[in-house]
């Protein structure tokens, strides 16, 4: 064990040339939120807060890597008016998210309007990549900063059932058609040349592969390499199996108008049974023991950082 005054010069500054990030929390501003019924909310709030920095404290203490400042704010997405700054993670209401942002910042009176090609692929709301430096640096030091989780093994199956099982015009052709090729040794033509008809146990050899014969995605990318939480101290940490209590307490936290509440429907696929702890254990059963034990082990930093118990 390294000696407690060794440990503490070994921040995650030290890891950067010139790069400056906030060293601490700050207090969340409660000035907006009326009645008590936030409390637990609050309670819980503050309690994963602090077990995020206990646990990122001990790692760091460890751990270095060398990553570039705009590589690691290229998943945030910038909200001016009302000073937040939110980390995207697919499959854990990214889409209701981006929307509730794009009526907060005036693009949309109602987020229940907004289409789904319009959140994902309308380039109005910008990313704090996009900003110089300076700007950076401002907005990390005093927007609320934000971030949203799911049960890794959740997560994992959620972005499987709906890019594999549902056509799709870019995940059949590009992911799709690699796997077959690679992990399927009786694959017909058909599935050669659509990429369709993935199945879960492929698609789980191709995530362990580490010559894989093609590269990650941010749906099944770790939280720990979408939003690097130990190097960016966000003031809020939402968790999808209480998403609406949570949401809505953070939208009076920063001042959101009365009406706007966090969307409830499901943004594709509604007819879909939701992916549940159920659900996640049909599909695990498909995997061999160490199959499962290695997917673990694949998101076993975002199953700590967040207090996620094993499956």
């Amino acid at each position: 064990r390294l000696p407690e005054q060794q440990r503490a010069s070994e921040s995650p500054l030290s890891w950067f040339r010139g790069v400056y990030l906030p060293p601490a929390l700050h207090p969340l501003n409660k000035i907006f939120v009326k009645g008590g019924e936030w409390q637990d909310i609050d309670s819980t709030q503050e309690k994963r807060r602090a077990f995020l920095q206990d646990f990122c404290r001990k790692y760091n203490s460890r751990k270095k890597l060398q990553t570039h400042l705009v590589h690691l704010v290229s998943r945030i997405y910038v909200e001016d008016r009302h000073k937040v700054l939110y980390c995207e993670v697919p499959k854990a209401g990214c889409s209701n998210w981006k929307r509730v942002l794009m009526v907060l910042s005036g693009l949309a009176a109602s987020a229940n309007n907004i289409s789904h090609d319009d959140v994902h692929y309308g380039k109005h709301l910008r990313k704090l990549d996009s900003y110089d430096l300076k700007g950076i640096y401002a907005r990390l030091n005093t927007y609320t900063k934000f971030i949203f989780v799911r049960d890794p093994m959740e997560r994992l199956v959620s972005a499987f059932r709906d890019k594999f099982e549902h056509p799709n015009s870019y995940y059949h052709p590009v992911f799709g058609k690699a796997i077959i090729k690679k992990y399927r040794h009786d694959a017909d033509e058909e599935a050669l040349k659509t990429g369709s008809g993935v199945k879960f146990k492929e698609f789980i050899q191709y995530l362990l592969d580490s010559h894989r014969p093609i590269g990650m995605d941010i749906h099944w990318e770790q939280v720990s390499n979408l939003c690097y939480p130990c190097l960016i101290n966000y003031d809020f940490i939402g968790k999808f199996a209480t998403l609406e209590e949570d949401a809505n307490y953070f939208l009076q936290l920063v001042g959101a108008p009365a009406s706007l509440k966090f969307p409830k429907f499901k943004d594709r696929h509604s007819s879909d049974e939701r992916t549940s702890t159920e659900v996640v254990r049909q599909y695990l059963k498909e995997l061999s023991k160490e199959e499962r034990q290695l997917t673990y082990d694949f998101y076993y930093l975002d199953y700590l950082m967040f207090n996620y118990t094993s499956p």
